[in-house]
């Protein structure tokens, strides 16, 4: 027993040893030659700085789609083709209007209508309710003794404070009475009865051209999910306006509002007054896409092991092109490059254990779009899904890092949050294989920078699936501007980075267990 025993260990050995020099092997085609190739085109002109839903979107689509054909990915069989589509809108206005007491207000000078928060639909009254900032929370309600059914509201933007934190969150940062807002506070009227809403901005006392050309064409934009019970339109009113229609009140009102007070029951109005409103709209879908290839595991297939980075960036604006190189052409192409690596070493017998699921997504610079989408409608189950590996902006320099590491680290972002194994596995292979500093400054909960929640790996940590997130630091100096170009990228470093990825992807693909779900997300919420 004790022989056979010992030469299972020696087996296992073995095994461990031919994997690790398999890994270290397989990382040493990741080259800057190669990386250099594919970011030569992904952030050159003619894919007009990729901004999502525009054509310079679908050519990188097409292109990387085509990288995973030619270096042999599979397609997910459920998307029936490479790309995963997920549609955008883009609403027009057709008809608006609003008569108040028998009185039509005019559009873009009394009122206008959020297109993409308003559906094509017409409402009716004859009585307005006042209700003070449309919040109705268990810590702090406007509707307390209020009866609201088949009426109208008018209510105001915003939160309140006490003692200098928001009321609700108890922080300094507000509540989602804010963000998302409108979204909320229209649900809270629709459950209690209300026909439809008027909204006053405090901050915004009339309607810039900016407002009105917005509330008649919309730019491209995702559409969220509403809430069954969010069925109500809203109008958004001028300063002037609301003072008619609520009276002098208005004045101390808007001050309250402004110092973010709280409205006392003294402040309560109910009018008898007709309102009618009437809206359509005409909608343009577009399609966007996740651009998706695997390599099929071999033991644990059902176990998916994902390296994400967006490929999206910002367009042409007044003529100039976004080339987005590092932000993130340089995530985008290291993507490439590790499938590269994986596929050679499955077709010279080395397969991962678990499969490996390269996807590149879009909509990141607009809102994580393209990874918000896939976190609602995925075509892996989340629960198999062991980690997701994010890579956006790996190529470049921190201008503020002024250590004497700077050309010799990454920052980590996630390491010590939803799995305890992300550390030990990511610092040991960095250990063996690549000795890249790796900071963890933008893990400490109060970041003002807010970066754990900034790029395409959040939507996968809100479902609990542990993450790991790949980042240069780079938030000035070129950041979000025309001269992100290839030639700032530090070839070197980024070679660097991108093997040590690939070394972690390596390790989490052909352990034993899945990654641990097992530590808190210590960060709040988006």
């Amino acid at each position: 027993m004790k022989k056979l025993l010992l030469s299972l260990g020696l087996f296992s050995a073995a095994v461990l040893n031919a994997q690790t020099d398999a890994s270290s092997k397989y990382a040493a085609t990741i080259t800057i030659d190669n990386l250099h190739k594919h970011l030569s085109i992904i952030a050159s002109a003619e894919m007009e700085g990729r901004e999502t839903g525009t054509e310079g979107q679908r050519k990188a689509a097409t292109y990387i789609e085509n990288q995973f054909k030619a270096i042999g990915l599979k397609s997910v069989a459920s998307l029936k083709g490479y790309q995963q589509l997920y549609p955008l809108y883009q609403d027009s206005l057709k008809t608006a209007t609003l008569t108040v007491a028998g009185k039509g207000a005019e559009y873009g000078k009394d009122f206008i209508i959020p297109l993409n928060n308003n559906e094509t639909g017409k409402f009716k009254g004859s009585k307005m309710v006042f209700a003070g900032y449309g919040i109705d929370d268990d810590k702090y309600s406007d509707y307390t003794g209020l009866d609201v059914k088949g009426k109208m509201l008018i209510i105001f933007l915003g939160e309140p404070k006490k003692d200098g934190k928001y009321f609700l969150s108890g922080t300094t940062r507000a509540s989602t009475w804010t963000f998302p807002g409108i979204a909320k506070k229209l649900e809270a009227a629709a459950a209690r009865g209300a026909t439809g809403v008027l909204v006053i901005n405090p901050s915004q006392e009339t309607f810039n051209e900016r407002a009105v050309a917005n509330g008649k064409k919309t730019g491209v934009y995702f559409p969220k999910e509403k809430a069954a019970s969010q069925s109500l339109n809203f109008a958004q009113l001028t300063h002037a306006f609301a003072k008619d229609m609520m009276g002098n009140n208005f004045d101390t009102l808007l001050k309250i509002v402004k110092a973010n007070g709280i409205i006392g029951d003294q402040w309560a109005m109910e009018r008898k007054t007709k309102i009618a409103f009437k809206f359509e709209k005409y909608r343009t879908t577009i399609n966007a896409s996740n651009v998706v290839g695997i390599i099929e595991g071999t033991d644990k297939k059902d176990e998916y092991v994902f390296l994400t980075g967006h490929y999206d960036h910002l367009g042409i604006r007044n003529g100039k092109i976004y080339y987005g190189a590092d932000d993130d052409g340089s995530g985008t192409c290291a993507i490439i490059n590790m499938a590269e690596a994986f596929a050679k070493a499955a077709v010279e017998g080395n397969r991962p254990r678990r499969t490996i699921v390269f996807m590149a997504v879009s909509g990141e610079e607009k809102g994580l779009w393209g990874s918000e989408y896939y976190s609602e409608h995925p075509f892996y189950p989340l629960e198999k899904t062991s980690v997701d590996l994010n890579t956006d902006m790996v190529g470049r320099v921190d201008t503020e890092r002024k250590s004497a590491d700077t050309l010799n680290y990454v920052y980590v972002i996630g390491h010590d949050k939803l799995s305890s194994d992300l550390s030990v596995i990511n610092e040991g292979v960095n250990k063996k294989y690549t000795n890249l500093v790796l900071d963890y400054k933008f893990d400490d909960p109060n970041d003002q920078n807010r970066i754990y929640f900034r790029s395409d790996h959040y939507n996968f940590a809100r479902k609990g699936i542990p993450i790991l997130f790949f980042y240069d630091g780079m938030l000035k100096a070129d950041y979000h501007q025309p001269s992100d170009t290839i030639e700032k990228i530090n070839w070197n470093l980024y070679e660097k980075r991108v093997r040590m990825i690939f070394h972690t992807a390596w390790e989490m693909a052909n352990r034993d267990e899945m990654l641990k779900r097992d530590t808190p997300l210590n960060m709040g919420t988006r």
